[in-house]
């Protein structure tokens, strides 16, 4: 629904609300179906789960509650659209799952690891629309942080979010929903899983939002000041850059947790294989030719400089991914898991390369034209979320490999 309705809001599209709600409203039956079906409730999980999704809603919709001359001051008629809009999304949600889940079945999943993977797609959403706030430098459109203009960054009223306001509001809103999402994450795996490192892992993950988020609103006050006097603030573009990476990484390690926590890691029973140590070694490799290539063209992005040393080292990671794929996907003809990631990989990998050549032409047009031109910043977006992709595949890789490795062991 978040992804929806940020696509539908864009500058440029700005979908009518005819067209937005029924998508919406069909998003809480096709949810409801699914929690009907999947927790064995019926039309009572439909319920639970579109009263959720209706209250994470207001994270969003609290814009609708503010006045458009007085941000902070809530307007009468929430009094009757919060609770309106809550019972809105149970209905339809329950509607879904009493018309289409009436079969009750087993989810093709463990809970813990469909949570860490809906985590991971939240983030791949946030670094696309972070993508985009670099793409139209719209990084220093709302002045302070962590209010907007001087208001609860919630109740910031949507009449005020256009152009650069949209892209770096959104992108914070975004950021709340998926600190929000780690939060729930790491509290639920270390209250059932009963293994110390993805007890650690979630922590990491839920330390490394909480940065991530303080990155984000640092690169643009330069301090921790609510203050919107340019006098108070020194926006930095170090930390822009080390804002980017560390959100790359942070999608790893979600990813890494959802991997951990499926049925499939727990009851594998890995097979021996002689060159075990050399296709780990390998695959961890890719892990940190990737990085450092993201950092590489986080510098690029936001200082235009290094895209002869960019450039090379895609080189290097197209070399060592496009082996490390082959040989899962070649070598291990019968472990269908790798043989999947093998091929992805490469997949990925030959998507980047266009993508790059493609981003790197439409650069051309910005810097002819002096503004972003569309071109570049959805092609140099599709680059940078294509590169967030192929970390996570290859963290997958490196895994189940590292795992084969302790088989052989």
């Amino acid at each position: 629904m978040w992804a929806v309705g940020y696509c539908g809001r864009l500058p440029g599209v700005q979908a009518p609300v005819w067209v937005l709600m029924p998508l919406m409203f069909g998003l809480l039956i096709l949810g409801g179906r699914q929690a009907g079906r999947w927790t064995g409730r019926g039309w009572r999980g439909g319920l639970w789960v579109g009263l959720l999704a209706s209250t994470l809603n207001l994270l969003v919709l609290g814009s609708l509650l503010a006045a458009g001359d007085a941000p902070n001051r809530v307007v009468p008629s929430a009094l009757l659209w919060v609770p309106g809009s809550l019972l809105m999304g149970a209905f339809f949600s329950a509607m879904g799952a009493v018309e289409n889940g009436r079969r009750t079945a087993k989810p093709p999943f463990a809970w813990p690891a469909a949570f860490a993977f809906v985590a991971a797609g939240a983030t791949l959403l946030l670094l696309a629309a972070g993508g985009v706030v670099t793409g139209q430098q719209a990084g220093l459109a709302v002045v302070d942080w962590p209010n907007s203009f001087g208001s609860n960054m919630f109740l910031y009223p949507l009449s005020r979010m256009t152009g650069g306001v949209f892209y770096e509001h959104a992108h914070r809103l975004l950021g709340s929903l998926v600190g929000l999402t780690t939060l729930v994450l790491a509290v639920f795996l270390w209250r059932t899983d009963e293994r110390r490192g993805v007890k650690l892992l979630a922590g990491a993950a839920l330390l490394l939002v909480i940065v991530q988020g303080v990155l984000g609103g640092l690169r643009v006050t330069g301090r921790f000041t609510g203050s919107m006097d340019p006098a108070h603030t020194a926006p930095n573009l170090t930390l822009a850059i080390v804002h980017g990476v560390t959100g790359q990484v942070f999608l790893g390690v979600l990813i890494a947790l959802a991997a951990l926590s499926t049925r499939g890691w727990r009851a594998a029973r890995p097979k021996i294989f002689a060159d075990a140590r050399t296709d780990a070694l390998l695959s961890r490799a890719v892990v940190i030719v990737v990085i450092v290539q993201l950092v590489l063209g986080a510098i690029l992005r936001h200082l235009s400089h290094g895209l002869l040393l960019h450039i090379t080292m895609a080189v290097a990671v197209a070399v060592v991914g496009l082996l490390a794929g082959l040989r899962a996907w070649g070598e291990h003809a019968d472990v269908p898991r790798l043989q999947g990631l093998g091929r992805a990989l490469m997949i990925l990998l030959g998507l980047q390369i266009c993508l790059g050549l493609a981003a790197l032409w439409a650069t051309g047009l910005t810097a002819a034209a002096g503004t972003p031109a569309l071109a570049d910043v959805i092609l140099t977006t599709l680059h940078q979320s294509t590169g967030a992709v192929i970390l996570a595949c290859s963290v997958l890789l490196a895994l189940w490999n590292t795992r084969l490795l302790r088989a052989a062991a």
